[in-house]
């Protein structure tokens, strides 16, 4: 009887943690899920997999070499999937040197870890699309998109974080012969979604609001607006707060991109892979077709826009080409953008 296949996760309590273990536990790895112990209780994601004879809780902190050895030595484990990080880009403009500590320094200590303990180990690191920042391809169409080859330009201090972490690993692969792969991932949602990312937001903005429509026998239409509220005799409520709606991004679901995470680490040798939808759509979009699925055909009157949720740098296009995933991973995602807004809207 073989052995089963042992994987640490960090970042478990995420919606990346919680699809990637529900995968591997599907495919009988034992799963040690890495988390920082915070003063409340942030296992709702991962509630389904708590009592799973694979599945345990293990404390850690990315951010503390001495944590971090001690985990990778004790548990030797055959793979390791980091997606711990902090990964919201308006706050890494108001805390660069945190994001840093976490997305940078945090890395080269997982890296250090495997490299004088389990060197053995294949380790995935999370990267994002946000190291393309402004820039992007053209090919012979017009079509802009970026892929494997497209110069990096990241325009927070979240991509540049990222960006240093994915050329340490590389460095790694190169000087220590380590298994080491980066996924540069596109934008990837689910109802599991942080609520702080924008397509959660409206998500949930939309079924609060509805809820309150419904409570105060109100039809969504009947509202009035009034700059930064929706008025209807003595009834307010606070309007959808955005920024920017003609930036456009890759969205896919996470659910399909965790698959991708597991393929790059099966590979005979380790590399970097884009892994997107291949298409765009613009915040505007999304909110016009979330607001289409519940009878509203102009979402404008629904809508404030705040300056205070615009970046200081922005990153105006995000397009994918995720062909070598393809060809070499033998991935393809199986949920459309369409199938993914509805879910979020239906959970």
């Amino acid at each position: 009887m073989m052995n089963k296949k042992t994987a640490l996760i960090s970042g478990v309590t995420g919606q990346d943690g919680s699809y990637l273990s529900e995968l591997l536990l599907e495919k009988e790895y034992i799963v040690i899920g890495l988390h920082r112990r915070t003063s409340t209780n942030s296992f709702d994601r991962i509630s389904g997999i708590l009592q799973h004879p694979n599945f345990s809780l293990c404390e850690f902190d990315l951010c503390d070499s001495s944590s971090v050895y001690e985990v990778v030595d004790r548990y030797k484990p055959d793979e390791f999937y980091n997606l711990a990080a902090q990964s919201h880009v308006a706050t890494s403009f108001k805390q660069p040197s945190l994001t840093f500590d976490i997305n940078t320094q945090g890395v080269v200590n997982v890296l250090e870890a495997i490299r004088k303990y389990s060197p053995n180990t294949k380790l995935y690191q999370a990267g994002t699309s946000e190291m393309f920042g402004r820039n992007y391809s053209v090919d012979d169409k017009g079509l802009k998109y970026q892929d494997e080859n497209t110069q990096f330009l990241p325009q927070s201090p979240y991509g540049v974080s990222k960006l240093a972490s994915y050329r340490m690993l590389q460095i790694y692969r190169e000087a220590y012969g380590m298994f080491v792969s980066n996924g540069i991932l596109f934008n990837h949602e689910s109802p599991r979604r942080g609520e702080l990312f924008v397509t959660q937001k409206i998500a949930l903005w939309i079924k609060s609001f509805l809820r309150w429509c419904r409570s105060n026998n109100l039809s969504p239409i009947e509202l009035e607006s009034k700059d930064d509220k929706l008025v209807y005799n003595n009834l307010i409520y606070d309007k959808l707060r955005l920024g920017n709606l003609k930036a456009e991004r890759d969205w896919g679901h996470a659910k399909d991109y965790v698959k991708a995470m597991w393929l790059m680490l099966q590979q005979d040798k380790s590399d970097d892979y884009v892994i997107s939808s291949d298409q765009t759509h613009s915040i505007d979009f999304f909110l016009s077709l979330a607001f289409n699925k519940i009878g509203i055909k102009d979402y404008k009157k629904y809508i404030y826009i705040d300056p205070k949720f615009c970046r200081p740098a922005e990153v105006d296009y995000l397009c994918g080409r995720s062909d070598k995933a393809r060809k070499e991973l033998g991935w393809l995602p199986l949920l459309s953008f369409e199938d993914l807004v509805a879910e979020m809207l239906n959970e």
